[in-house]
């Protein structure tokens, strides 16, 4: 390996058979990803599930319930406000150190921060004090959050092979699914517990089982090495100072689509937060397991349709892929909060699987790869985190947002279905705007187009 040090950057990537090639781990990158995005998402769905069906009874103050359903919503969307400072923080050291780094870092702060809250008193017990600590935790959530996604797509995109970025890159986004399966099967069983055990101790188990997924993927993610690409900028060419300042100077109009682009995430917090505590209200009042088993079985089934979007994406293009499930998700949600209000558990379950496992795939399959693709290697964790978590401050604030919006009434729900087809399209419009990268070779990312 040693003649690479020999060459010039530019003669060592655009030799094909360049030993740099044989140190690319595309398996163990994915599978790191994979576990830390299995842990990311467990903690955002526990957390989730529990502003919907839990915290507005433990942390606010009793009285109104729609005061306190509030306050537990915003609560989940504070996290999306630490994760543009998590992404331009650990991206800084991403950039710099490197990715295996600032994902250890970020692995922990999540970690660490779940545990924390399932050991929170109530508010019953110390008053606003509850409430503020829990504020700290989703923050401090939310800063992880920031990060990993970013760090995680850089790294695999990067270890992957010419041809197939897309299918190993998806399983950032299979861990997803993997963690939303996690969550509700340890959250199904608690939820039917009396409503006094599960307000007492039954919620608080779900976030400290954190630790096992936390022990699992911190191990994994030691044994990875840093990409080739990246290994080739420490050595031949110096890391940007500061590339944050970087990435906004040369490529702002990029960080921006991402940002755009990134609304079509609004549907996977509608579905799964917002809808969860539509269905089980005193509007509708369908059962907690119920709503519960439909989130795990839609999102689960998406750990298979997940890779297949993003083998899809390496042959016809990202765009395409992307454009299709922006239409099919904009359709569905109408169809499954229509179901919902009807109380049609056959059509909540074909609507859920068409919205979540179908087409909210072909997003969750493919944007993994399209943002790093966007941005050369010495600026690429930072130019996706800064775009993609200023995006996803509006998804975060969407239950918040769609239980404001929300009508007394049977089709009380349509104003919160034809928000989230605002952001679908708007998200569809910066994606006709992108360059397509799925056959870009890696050294060429992110530079002028040819």
């Amino acid at each position: 390996m040693g003649h690479v040090h020999q060459h010039p950057p530019t003669a060592v990537r655009n030799n094909q058979s360049s030993p740099a090639e044989h140190v690319k781990m595309p398996k163990k990158a994915a599978l790191a990803s994979f576990l830390g995005s299995t842990l990311e998402y467990y903690d955002f769905f526990i957390y989730g599930t529990a502003a919907a069906l839990i915290f507005p009874k433990i942390f606010f103050p009793a009285g109104d319930p729609v005061v306190a359903l509030l306050g537990a919503m915003a609560t989940f969307g504070v996290g999306y406000l630490a994760r543009p400072l998590g992404g331009i923080v650990m991206s800084h050291f991403g950039d710099k150190v490197g990715r295996k780094q600032a994902l250890l870092i970020t692995l922990v702060i999540m970690g660490v921060a779940s545990i924390g809250i399932g050991f929170l008193p109530t508010y019953g017990q110390i008053g606003y004090w509850a409430t503020a600590l829990l504020l700290v935790g989703r923050l401090a959530q939310g800063f992880s959050a920031g990060a990993e996604a970013a760090g995680a797509s850089t790294l695999t995109m990067e270890h992957s092979p010419e041809g197939r970025r897309g299918f190993f890159t998806s399983f950032v986004m299979t861990g997803y699914a993997s963690g939303m399966v996690l969550s509700t099967v340890v959250f199904i069983p608690l939820a039917a517990l009396p409503e006094a055990q599960l307000l007492s101790w039954g919620w608080r188990v779900p976030f400290w089982l954190s630790v096992l997924v936390l022990a699992v993927a911190y191990w994994i993610r030691t044994r990875l090495e840093e990409p080739p690409v990246f290994e080739e900028i420490v050595e031949h060419d110096k890391p940007r100072s500061l590339p944050a300042a970087a990435v906004l100077r040369t490529q702002w109009r990029d960080v921006l689509r991402v940002a755009v682009v990134m609304l079509f995430s609004v549907m996977q917090t509608t579905f799964t937060v917002y809808a969860l505590a539509y269905a089980t209200g005193p509007a509708v009042g369908l059962d907690r397991t119920l709503m519960l088993t439909v989130n795990a079985v839609t999102i689960g089934l998406s750990m298979v349709t997940i890779p297949f979007a993003g083998i899809i994406s390496d042959r016809i293009g990202r765009k395409t892929v992307l454009l299709v499930g922006a239409a099919g998700c904009a359709v569905t949600s109408f169809g499954y909060f229509w179901s919902i209000s009807e109380q049609n558990v056959v059509l909540i379950f074909l609507f859920g699987f068409l919205n979540m496992s179908v087409f909210y795939s072909c997003w969750n399959g493919v944007w993994t790869v399209f943002f790093p693709e966007m941005f050369p290697a010495e600026v690429r964790y930072s130019g996706m985190a800064i775009g993609s978590q200023v995006g996803l401050i509006l998804a975060g604030f969407t239950p918040a947002i769609a239980t404001l919006l929300a009508q007394p009434g049977p089709g009380g729900w349509i104003p919160v279905a034809g928000f989230t087809v605002f952001c679908l399209l708007a998200s569809s419009i910066a994606i006709m705007t992108a360059r397509e990268t799925y056959n870009v070779p890696l050294e060429d990312l992110g530079q002028p187009r040819r």
